[in-house]
């Protein structure tokens, strides 16, 4: 209960912030923070933790608002034994060349939608690295380093109903349940089942490959929140098509043959 007191605290904490987001770009309104593509421990202390002490996070673009660049700085407290990467657009892409086989990368890149994209990433770098992955607009909840067991090789998020999400994802190298989540994703692309993100390579695959396993989860609640520093403003502010859900009712998520 405690816990779960404190953790509700960092979602007020961010809420207000908001306000000083809103009055700042009110008067520096082109005013943008970098997001460093690579930065190391702010503590350097040995760990013997099976899943590596690396935080992954991308975005459209490394250079964000006052309230996505204040979320960033949370997580790097809340976190201060892990390292930080972060991939643009671009650099998403030439890993997926560099590190995936030639089906894996056409799947990848017949997603015309950056969201979808990121959702694919998201498996396939935690799969080639280990580490955790953050939605660009999460923030946790707790700090990191007493939330992951130091034996423990994969952690997934439930989210209100039980559902399993994927802003936030914990896994050691070469998890054979990302390998299981990454299957279902090119099955979806190559038969085009669903022209939702949420179900074509999001959340929904992770409650249809993993909602009935028997995998280490823990309720968002005690863990990790989204939204609380940012808003889609201040996320999509530069981005020209907006968030995704606004786009797939009226385009394709997948390139047209």
């Amino acid at each position: 209960m405690i816990r779960r007191i404190l953790a509700r605290l960092t979602k007020v904490l961010g809420n207000c912030t908001k306000p000083l987001s809103v009055a700042f770009h009110a008067v520096c309104p082109r005013a943008r923070f970098r997001i460093p593509q690579s930065s190391g421990a702010l503590l350097q202390l040995p760990s013997n933790h099976r899943i590596p002490k690396v935080i992954w996070q991308t975005n459209y673009t490394d250079r964000v608002t006052l309230a996505v660049y204040l979320n960033y700085l949370f997580n790097r407290l809340m976190a201060p034994t892990y390292a930080y990467r972060f991939m643009a657009t671009a650099e998403r892409a030439a890993f997926v060349q560099r590190h995936c086989s030639a089906e894996i990368s056409d799947c990848y890149n017949q997603l015309q939608f950056g969201a979808a994209q990121a959702d694919m990433w998201r498996i396939l770098v935690l799969r080639e690295y280990g580490g955790v992955y953050l939605d660009i607009d999460a923030h946790l909840a707790w700090p990191l380093g007493q939330s992951i067991d130091v034996n423990c090789t994969e952690l997934y998020l439930r989210h209100r109903g039980g559902e399993l999400s994927n802003y936030f994802i914990a896994s050691e190298a070469h998890n054979p349940n990302l390998s299981l989540l990454l299957q279902q994703i090119v099955a979806n692309i190559r038969a085009r089942s669903s022209n939702n993100v949420f179900n074509l390579t999001g959340p929904g695959v992770f409650q249809t490959v993993l909602g009935e396993k028997d995998v280490p989860t823990v309720n968002y609640a005690q863990m990790c929140f989204q939204g609380s520093f940012t808003n889609e403003y201040f996320q999509y502010v530069d981005h020209p098509q907006g968030k995704w859900c606004h786009l797939q009712d009226g385009a394709s998520v997948i390139k047209q043959s």
